[in-house]
């Protein structure tokens, strides 16, 4: 998506640096900050602290370490046994866990990691993306000094957000923005991150300042970068869509009716992605993916979505994840492969799954942009 044509960028104040453009081999860059896998380096590997240094850790859902079940066990492990995730966390639930969903889930989805996995770097492209991000947000930053340093981490997995603020701290870093990479606020996403930032700050008696990333479902620019991507994106394609369907990650219902803004923030950022495009709400439609249980979430379902467009004649379908912003399992398997085989089996003829923005040149500026505004008074 590197030639998506970017928005033009707000004016920022004469004190902050402009963004350099992206080239190809910014990819490539070493981060200014380590960016080990799983522990934080030993004190005679950290790097000179800087006096006052200024951290930006970006984090995302996380990943297993390796495409086969142990691994996937381990990782959905950490995963269901958040309560911010299961926030019923009875008896029954342990049970049916350890003795149901764990050995059977772990396969299962261990396949379906297979055929997303980068066999280069042996890495699921989650991880991949998130690294290429924080080199390349780093690069853009470097002007600023030496002081700035950037990290990335995994709520889930590694690197370990824990490994992570220990290596920026390690580093000199006396504040530290945490950029949750979540467009729209949710408590088993966002909160979940603050939550395992604060246990690891609870362990020093030295903490840093620190800054989170609020939602930024309604920012201006995010919305703009989405509408001018998929703008390039349907240019490329040898099909018209009769429908986009904008699907975000779905949630119990349950959740909302204790007071998630999550649901209001995906209407939100739908509405505004089609009064820039100019699409109303047969055109642009919003679902949600991947329930998981048996309980009520929220709707309607992006899977069943799919199969009733197919039967009601739908033939060009293209799909859309605003709420991601790093492709990933649910993106690359979920949708670009199941929805897809959905659509064509009851009656659907050309698909679409549309990259996430991932570490493009629209958005790492969006990155940039979000970063500059929160560092403000820091840097």
């Amino acid at each position: 998506m590197n030639d998506v044509p970017v928005p033009p960028i707000p004016e920022k104040p004469a004190d902050e640096v402009p963004a350099p453009p992206i080239q190809p081999g910014d990819a490539e860059r070493p981060l200014l900050a380590s960016a080990g896998e799983a522990a934080a380096p030993s004190p005679q590997q950290q790097p000179a602290a800087a006096a006052s240094g200024v951290g930006v850790l970006l984090v995302n859902l996380g990943t297993p370490d390796a495409a086969e079940p142990t691994a996937v066990r381990r990782y959905l492990k950490e995963f269901l046994t958040d309560p911010r995730v299961i926030e019923r966390n009875s008896l029954l639930w342990k049970i049916i866990l350890h003795g149901v969903i764990l050995p059977l889930r772990s396969r299962r989805k261990a396949g379906d990691y297979r055929k997303i996995w980068n066999q280069e770097k042996d890495e699921s492209p989650i991880k991949t993306i998130t690294r290429s991000q924080a080199e390349k947000l780093a690069g853009i930053l470097e002007p600023l000094g030496k002081h700035v340093v950037v990290d990335w981490a995994m709520r889930y997995g590694n690197p370990s957000i824990a490994s992570r603020l220990a290596a920026l701290i390690g580093r000199g870093c006396d504040r530290i923005l945490l950029m949750p990479l979540y467009p729209q606020y949710a408590a088993p996403t966002t909160a979940t991150v603050c939550d395992e930032a604060f246990r690891y700050l609870t362990t020093l008696r030295r903490q840093p300042a620190l800054r989170i990333l609020p939602a930024y479902y309604d920012d201006p620019y995010y919305i703009e970068v989405l509408a001018s991507s998929l703008k390039a994106e349907l240019r490329a394609l040898a099909f018209a869509p009769d429908v986009i369907v904008a699907s975000f990650h779905g949630m119990p219902q349950e959740y909302v009716e204790k007071g998630d803004p999550y649901e209001g923030q995906c209407v939100t950022t739908t509405q505004l992605l089609r009064a820039q495009l100019g699409y109303d709400e047969t055109k642009l439609m919003l679902t949600y993916q991947s329930r998981f249980g048996r309980a009520r979430w929220l709707q309607p379902y992006t899977i069943q979505t799919v199969k009733a467009l197919a039967k009601q004649g739908v033939k060009n379908l293209v799909m859309i994840m605003p709420g991601f912003a790093a492709d990933c399992l649910e993106t690359l398997e979920e949708i670009a492969v199941e929805n897809a085989r959905v659509f064509k089996r009851h009656g659907g003829q050309n698909f679409a799954a549309i990259p996430c923005l991932n570490d493009s040149e629209a958005g790492m500026l969006m990155i940039w942009q979000l970063a500059m505004r929160e560092l403000k008074g820091w840097v």
